[in-house]
């Protein structure tokens, strides 16, 4: 019996000894934004939160606008709007705008801001997007108001042209979120816009004074709209023909995948206190909603979760895109099983930790580059400016999230009144770093450091060597380890990620398969493929 007791206190003491060296060896993270130079402070457009406009705060666009091979940040921000501020923020007029920094490839930003055109004017920004639409190589940008929409086309030498209203995408309505993707296959990149909801300047006065202002249910909603791609600098609104037409979504955010692995599209919008949508694409140019089916319209107890922005990818490694919703909740992680989605929020032990927070701008990244996605949460109050702490959860591969906050660096030690956020491998080291846009607040950029393992960055061109194969499907295999991502830089809340698909492959000095599913069917097959690289893939012209 003695022996027994003794030998099972020396099993627990190295699986103990283990734990320790395997936290030991984890990464950590470093405000950087200072050093960076991003001097960029959000603003409400007044000079505090008192209403649901306000509280909605912005988000972050990663893409690199001049195509050198680094990452560039495009930061929004509200401006003082008589439809939604006080008297008092007038004198924010003129002194705000949204910037845009571009990576000088040294670990430091230079703001271009002015010589770039893309200050945005007086509009109240929220979200943005960016994208090739007319094929020229270059990414275009857009961005997402309350009121009409921006739409900037890259000029190529470093300048944009304000072509909002001549392409048809000036959407008057209040717009957060705008994925794009090739719904109908014809080559051209079509967009998805997330509209919220009819602010009515304040005149709703009914409701509890301690909560701050009226939440979202207070106001109608606003329907979501589906633009196509016409080919000559123009959009046609295909919302209705394309059976997407829901008046009152109050949409936060929406993302696109594959999720059901019938090489096509679809759609889901998280909708704030309402059922959330998942429109399936049919391959016929026309989508139908199955989240209730699939059980992606609630989280687990069935209540409308107020669900911000959507985070993909294969959390499990089973092969099928799964779902990461922050929420003013315990969050949700829908686990997609084929012809349906499981809620293991509470089993994981996500809901634990974060059923302390508001959660906004959430992520699925490797943080640690072990193969398996982990959870990052920028938090904030949703009616005061109440200052909250963000989230990082490591995937342990067992089914499992482990708080690791404390242990990754100062930055999660400090409170922010957090919005969005995003990702991106902002020194292209291999490791994704973060960018968090806090309300009234200077945005963040936290540098990953320490990362042991392998990585491989993978850029999916179209034959044209420049423009993003988005909706590509790219799996890499190494080993028993196969993971998959789909090629849409639209995720999370109000933001979009880098384009290039970071994939963490652990101890394996090489991947053994990449496999890319073009988005017009054809595929390309590499193999033995040498690991921590940028690897740029462009697909074969036909």
């Amino acid at each position: 019996m003695r022996n027994n007791i003794q030998m099972w206190m020396v099993l627990m003491m190295g699986s103990f000894g283990m734990a320790v060296a395997e936290q030991a060896k984890l990464p950590t993270f470093t405000d950087v934004t200072d050093a960076a130079g991003i001097t960029f402070s959000h603003s409400v457009g007044d000079f505090e939160m008192s209403n649901i406009v306000e509280g909605t705060g912005a988000g972050a666009v990663v893409f690199d606008y001049d195509g050198d091979g680094w990452q560039d940040i495009y930061l929004l921000s509200g401006r003082w709007n008589k439809q939604v501020n006080d008297n008092r923020g007038r004198t924010l007029r003129g002194k705000l705008s949204n910037r845009l920094y571009r990576n000088n490839g040294n670990g430091s930003f230079t703001d271009v801001t002015d010589k770039a055109g893309v200050g945005g004017g007086e509009s109240f920004a929220c979200g943005g997007s960016a994208a090739d639409f007319d094929g020229d190589g270059d990414l275009d940008l857009y961005v997402c108001n309350f009121g009409p929409n921006l739409f900037y086309r890259n000029n190529g030498d470093g300048t944009f042209t304000d072509i909002s209203q001549s392409s048809g995408l000036a959407d008057p309505q209040w717009s957060l979120s705008a994925p794009w993707f090739d719904y109908n296959n014809d080559g051209r990149l079509d967009v998805f816009v997330c509209n919220y909801l009819e602010y009515d300047s304040g005149k709703f006065r009914s409701y509890y004074a301690a909560a701050g202002y009226p939440g979202p249910l207070s106001y109608n909603g606003q329907p979501d709209s589906l633009y196509r791609n016409n080919g000559d600098g123009t959009f046609t609104d295909t919302t209705r023909d394309a059976g997407l037409e829901n008046r009152e979504g109050r949409g936060m955010s929406a993302t696109v995948a594959d999720f059901d692995n019938d090489g096509f599209l679809d759609i889901y919008v998280a909708n704030d206190a309402s059922d959330n949508d998942f429109f399936r694409n049919l391959g016929n140019n026309s989508f139908v909603n199955e989240a209730m089916t699939r059980g992606l319209a609630f989280g687990e107890g069935g209540q409308g979760v107020s669900s911000m922005g959507p985070a993909v990818g294969d959390v499990d490694r089973d092969g099928r895109l799964d779902l990461f919703i922050p929420d003013m909740g315990y969050n949700c992680l829908l686990m997609n099983r084929g012809e349906f989605f499981e809620d293991l929020t509470a089993k994981t032990g996500i809901a634990v930790v974060c059923g302390q927070y508001t959660g906004w701008g959430g992520q699925l990244l490797d943080y640690d580059n072990d193969g398996w996605l982990d959870i990052f949460v920028a938090n904030g109050d949703p009616h005061h400016e109440y200052r909250e702490e963000a989230v990082l959860l490591r995937n342990d591969g067992t089914g499992k999230f482990v708080d690791v906050a404390k242990q990754s660096g100062p930055f999660f030690a400090q409170k922010f009144v957090g919005r969005g956020s995003t990702c991106l491998d902002f020194d292209n080291d291999g490791d994704l770093d973060l960018l968090i846009v806090n309300l009234n607040d200077r945005a963040r950029l936290i540098r990953n450091d320490g990362t042991q393992n392998h990585w491989i960055l993978i850029e999916a061109k179209l034959s044209n060597g420049k423009s993003d194969a988005i909706g590509a499907r790219i799996t890499v295999i190494t080993g028993s380890l196969k993971q998959i991502r789909d090629l849409i830089p639209v995720t999370g809340y109000l933001s979009q990620a880098d384009p290039r698909c970071h994939f963490g492959i652990g101890i394996f000095d090489k991947a053994d398969r990449i496999e890319i599913r073009w988005p017009d069917k054809t595929q390309t097959v590499l193999e033995n493929v040498k690991a921590d690289q940028i690897l740029k893939v462009v697909q074969p012209k036909r």
